[in-house]
């Protein structure tokens, strides 16, 4: 009788633990990944032209091409994410079709607050040489409900501070619209 309470309990207590996270509605999902493109336009002529960086929300760029093949994310009202790409791979440069020596990636929600973006970071995760990588945890800090016009940028690992300048982005999320299926 005891153990069988004391299991009872557990079970309980377990589930009261998990049930927050398990029981949050979906914040955002995105659906597909652009890799970056580091030059967003050359303006003047081909001999003195000048290359303007694609930032995205002030996030610099990645310094050569990447592709993603596959990808998935899902954020949850309570700031948890869940996130899986496959073939995150340079585009160019002699790395070609692999990571290029990067050995963590993370993900950053950005949010519109009226004329400001705010960045929502995960933890490093680890980038395999083929370009695979899950995410998965809290985001820091936690994203308001609503999150207004999201954005999703798969970066640069590394120990915090995260910064736009020193994370770049190598990939961005596309959004699932509701009518998506």
């Amino acid at each position: 009788m005891k153990q069988g309470s004391i299991g009872l309990i557990s079970v309980v207590l377990g589930t009261m633990i998990l049930a927050p996270s398990a029981m949050a509605g979906t914040l955002v999902e995105f659906e597909g990944g652009i890799g970056v493109i580091p030059v967003q336009r050359v303006t003047g002529n081909a001999a003195t032209g000048t290359a303007d960086r694609n930032d995205v929300r002030g996030v610099q760029p990645g310094g050569a091409p990447w592709v993603i093949r596959r990808f998935e994310a899902k954020v949850k009202e309570n700031g948890d994410i869940r996130a899986e790409g496959r073939g995150l791979v340079l585009a160019g440069t002699n790395n070609i079709g692999t990571s290029g020596g990067v050995p963590t990636v993370l993900a950053t929600l950005i949010c519109q607050d009226g004329t400001t973006f705010n960045n929502h970071d995960s933890a490093s995760f680890p980038l395999a040489a083929d370009g695979d990588f899950k995410i998965q945890g809290p985001l820091t800090p936690s994203p308001p409900d609503p999150c207004t016009n999201p954005v999703l940028l798969i970066r640069i690992g590394g120990q915090p501070p995260i910064t736009n300048a020193g994370n770049r982005w190598l990939a961005a999320g596309i959004p699932k619209l509701e009518h998506d299926d």
